[in-house]
């Protein structure tokens, strides 16, 4: 079956910097609905349409093609006063941007009395490396078309 429109497609893969350098790896498959369903990244979803199980590539994609590039706006001091006890570098709060907005914060630093939170995902800004293989493609259930994503292995469970 050729990946199209309300099918869904398994995946391994691995990410990678511009230089090489492995940042993430799949160890079990990625399972997303294909077809604008915003369950992966448009480049990568251009690159399979049309493909079969067994294809494989690498895509390099720039910054706006990956994760967005970089918001300082979406970075946040805050007083270690106002940080929840248990909270560390690496964790994530909830909480509000300038503009009233709920988003999650990543710990980033706590120095002193100070704690720097940011909201941008934590590959915003950088180039990246996919190396994509395609494991499985089936058509999807009315169902998983309803919700706009995969339901059962690998995939979201209600």
């Amino acid at each position: 079956m050729k990946i199209e429109k309300d099918s869904v497609v398994t995946l391994q893969y691995k990410v990678a910097d511009a230089q090489g350098k492995l940042i993430e790896s799949s160890d079990q498959p990625m399972t997303y609905l294909h077809g604008g369903y915003e369950n992966t990244l448009p480049k990568i979803e251009e690159a399979l349409d049309g493909k079969e199980a067994g294809y494989q590539v690498t895509l390099a994609l720039q910054p706006q093609d990956a994760f967005g590039e970089r918001d300082e706006g979406l970075t946040k001091t805050i007083s270690r006063a106002d940080f929840p006890a248990g909270v560390k570098v690496g964790g994530q709060l909830e909480g509000y941007t300038d503009d009233g907005r709920k988003q999650v914060f990543n710990v980033v630093k706590i120095k002193g009395q100070q704690v720097l939170l940011d909201a941008n995902h934590p590959l915003a800004g950088k180039a990246l490396r996919f190396s994509l293989k395609v494991t499985g493609v089936r058509p999807a259930s009315e169902e998983e078309i309803t919700h706009r994503h995969v339901h059962g292995e690998h995939g979201h469970n209600h």
